[in-house]
C-alpha cells in the first residue's frame, strides 16, 4: 500500500493535518494556562510528527509528498483553529458603550446570565452607559448577537482577560449556575 506515490501522499497529508492541528490546540492550551493536558497532547503530537516527518525524508524523491506534507500542514493549521473555536475555552470581557442612555439594558443582560458592570459615562454626543461584560467565549457569539438587538449603534470592544479572580459571576459559573 506504502509503495503507490498517491496513497503515500495522501497518508501524509492526513498525518500532517492531525500533527498541525494537535500543535495548535497544544499552543493554545499553553496560552490558557492548561499546562498538563498541552503537556499529554504535545506527547501525541510528536508520535504523529516523527511518523509523518519519517515518511517524507524516506521518499525525498517523491515531490507529491513534499507538497502533500506542506498542503497538511496549511490545512492542520485551519482545522486546529476550529476546533479551538468549538472547544471555545476561557473568558471574553466585552466593553460597550450605548448610544443612548438605557438603564434597563445591564438588568436585561445579567437575566441572560452575563457578569455585568455599567456606569454613566460622557461620550462626544453626551450620556452614555458604558458597560464591561464578562462572559465564557462560547456564549460570546449570543452576546453579540444580544447587544446588536438591544441597541444596534452600540459600540463595543472585546478582549481576553488573562487572569479573573473574585466577584460573584465567577464563583457562580464555577459552580454551574450560569447559563445552565
Amino acid at each position: 500500500m506504502l509503495e503507490n506515490g498517491m496513497v503515500m501522499a495522501v497518508i501524509i497529508l492526513i498525518i500532517n493535518i492531525v500533527y498541525v492541528s494537535f500543535f495548535t490546540i497544544r499552543m493554545i492550551l499553553v496560552i490558557k494556562g492548561h499546562r498538563y493536558l498541552a503537556a499529554f497532547i504535545s506527547m501525541i503530537e510528536v508520535v504523529i510528527y516523527v511518523i509523518g516527518l519519517g515518511l517524507v525524508l524516506k521518499n525525498l524523491n517523491e515531490i507529491q509528498n513534499l507538497i502533500a506534507y506542506a498542503l497538511g500542514y496549511g490545512l492542520g493549521i485551519i482545522v486546529g483553529t476550529k476546533i479551538e473555536d468549538k472547544l471555545a475555552l476561557g473568558y471574553i470581557m466585552v466593553n460597550v458603550i450605548t448610544k443612548e442612555y438605557d438603564r434597563d439594558l445591564p438588568r436585561v443582560l445579567r437575566e441572560h446570565g452575563y457578569g455585568v458592570t455599567s456606569w454613566m459615562a460622557w461620550g462626544l454626543e453626551g450620556e452614555r452607559l458604558a458597560m464591561k461584560i464578562l462572559t465564557p467565549r462560547k456564549h460570546e457569539s449570543k452576546l453579540y448577537s444580544l447587544i446588536k438587538e438591544l441597541d444596534p449603534k452600540a459600540f463595543f470592544i472585546a478582549y481576553e482577560p488573562k487572569t479573573i479572580f473574585g466577584g460573584f459571576w465567577v464563583k457562580s459559573i464555577r459552580k454551574g449556575k450560569l447559563f445552565s
